[in-house]
Parts: structure tokens; C-alpha cells; sequence
């Protein structure tokens, strides 16, 4: 399995179904990837939320849907021009319930993608990203935390 980076993976998991295969190697209706784990220097900077605490314009996007000492679940839920402001992940699974467009911006710049639904990756952290839904229909993510991942 061929290891990118998160932005490269979150690309591959949404591009278009028409791509070439080495651009996506992800079909359109879903799949997995594994994605590199952000630097330690970088990853639960106190400067940023982590990416169940971040909101947007103050107000909360994400749920958590359940926790114990194994395991972080929540549910993360982009009406049309709600985003994510800037955050980070510990390493997580993740799964789209509902794809749409987001607009992600991360170290590598701002690009508008489509997601869709039943996509998912396993990713070992991500610096840094933010994201906003510029469609027109809701998307919604769960996140997985395996609480071990992280150490």
C-alpha cells in the first residue's frame, strides 16, 4: 500500500471517479487509505483544537458520540457554508456519511473537492487543516480515535 501524505490522501479519496488510476486510487464510492503520520513537533500543537474541539464562528460542529479508554467516536456534521476552522488529528479513522463539496485548506494550499458518500482512510495524524463546505447539500463525518494510535 502506497503511503502519501493526508492532504494527497484526502485528494485521492474524493477525486472524481473519471481520474486515472495512480490519481485516484480510491473509487469514487468508497475505500481506504493509510496516510503518513504528522511530525511530533507538530501534531496536538497547543496552538490549535484538537479536531473535536474545533467549531466554527464559535459555535460546534462536531459531537462525540462516545468514549472509554480505548476509543474517541464522533459524528462531525458541514451544513452548506459551515466549515472547520483550524485544527489537528491524533491518528483516527475516518468515514463520510454524507459526501458534498469542502474547500480544504492545508499546507499544500486551498482546493475545492467533492467527497463522497461511504469514502473512508486511516490516517496517523494530521498537522494541520481546515475545511469549509462551499456545496450546496450537508456532509457529515465520524471520526475513530484509537487512544493507543496516539501514543
Amino acid at each position: 500500500m502506497r503511503v502519501v501524505s493526508c492532504f494527497t490522501a484526502f485528494v485521492a479519496l474524493t477525486a472524481s471517479a473519471s481520474a486515472q488510476p495512480e490519481e485516484n486510487p480510491i473509487p469514487a464510492s468508497g475505500g481506504a487509505l493509510v496516510m503518513k503520520k504528522a511530525s511530533a513537533e507538530t501534531q496536538g500543537d497547543a496552538a490549535l483544537p484538537h479536531a473535536i474541539d474545533a467549531g466554527w464562528k464559535g459555535e460546534k460542529v462536531c459531537e462525540l458520540l462516545f468514549e472509554n479508554e480505548e476509543t474517541r467516536v464522533a459524528r462531525c456534521t458541514f451544513p452548506p457554508g459551515v466549515g472547520h476552522e483550524r485544527h489537528y488529528h491524533p491518528p483516527h479513522y475516518g468515514y463520510i456519511l454524507k459526501g458534498g463539496t469542502m474547500r480544504i485548506t492545508d499546507a499544500d494550499g486551498t482546493r475545492d473537492m467533492e467527497t463522497g458518500d461511504g469514502a473512508s482512510w486511516w490516517s496517523d495524524g494530521v498537522e494541520w487543516h481546515e475545511a469549509v463546505n462551499v456545496g450546496e447539500t450537508e456532509s457529515v463525518y465520524l471520526i475513530f480515535e484509537p487512544k493507543s494510535a496516539a501514543q
